[in-house]
C-alpha cells in the first residue's frame, strides 16, 4: 500500500517568494528533491534546513564513508526507507562496501565494520534509541577522534535523527 505525504509538495517555480532558497537547495543538491519541496511550505525552516544539513554533509570533518554509515544506520533504526534509499548511492561514492551497507540494517555488529566504524554504529545506536550515551563509549570515540570530530560526528547522527523522524511522520516518499 502507498502512502501519501501528509503534506503537499510545493511546486518548485511556482512561489517567487521561495526563488533564492529553491536556487540555494539546487546550488547544493542539484535538484529539489520531494523532502525539499515538503519543507518549502516554510520557507524559514527550509533555509535553515538547507544550512544546517549542508554543513553536516559537504563541510563535516569526518571522512564521507564514516558519515554515510551513520546515516544509514539511523535511517535504518527509524524506519526511514526514503532516507535510507537516497544515501545509498552516497555511501557507495564514498566507498562503503555492499557489505557494510547491508550489515548496517542488522540489529547486532559484524564483523563487516572496523573498530572506528563499529564505534559509530555503536554511538548512532545509542543517540537514536536511548539519546544518552554511556561515557565508556564515548571515552572509546575520542580515541578514534579529536574534539571537531566528535562534534562533527554527533552533530550528523543528531540531524539525521530529525531527517529520518520528519521523513517518516510526514509520510514522504521517492
Amino acid at each position: 500500500m502507498t502512502s501519501v505525504t501528509r503534506v503537499a509538495p510545493v511546486v518548485p517555480g511556482t512561489r517567487p517568494e521561495l526563488a533564492e532558497i529553491e536556487q540555494g537547495i539546487l546550488a547544493e543538491r542539484g535538484r529539489i528533491s520531494s523532502l525539499y519541496r515538503v519543507l518549502l511550505n516554510s520557507a524559514p525552516i527550509a533555509e535553515g534546513w538547507e544550512k544546517m544539513l549542508t554543513a553536516v554533509r559537504n563541510r563535516s570533518s569526518l571522512p564521507a564513508g564514516l558519515r554515510e554509515i551513520a546515516i544509514l544506520r539511523v535511517a535504518v533504526l527509524n524506519g526511514a526507507v526514503f532516507e535510507f534509499e537516497a544515501h545509498v548511492p552516497h555511501a557507495t561514492r564514498a566507498g562503503v562496501s555492499a557489505e557494510k551497507i547491508a550489515a548496517s540494517r542488522e540489529a547486532n555488529l559484524g564483523p563487516a565494520f572496523s573498530p572506528q566504524e563499529q564505534l559509530v554504529v555503536q554511538l548512532a545506536d545509542a543517540m537514536t534509541r536511548d539519546v544518552t550515551v554511556a561515557d565508556e563509549l564515548f571515552e572509546r570515540l575520542r580515541e578514534h577522534f579529536d574534539d571537531r570530530g566528535l562534534v562533527d560526528l554527533v552533530a550528523t547522527i543528531a540531524a539525521y535523527n530529525m531527517v529520518s523522524r520528519f521523513l517518516v511522520a510526514l509520510k514522504i516518499e521517492h
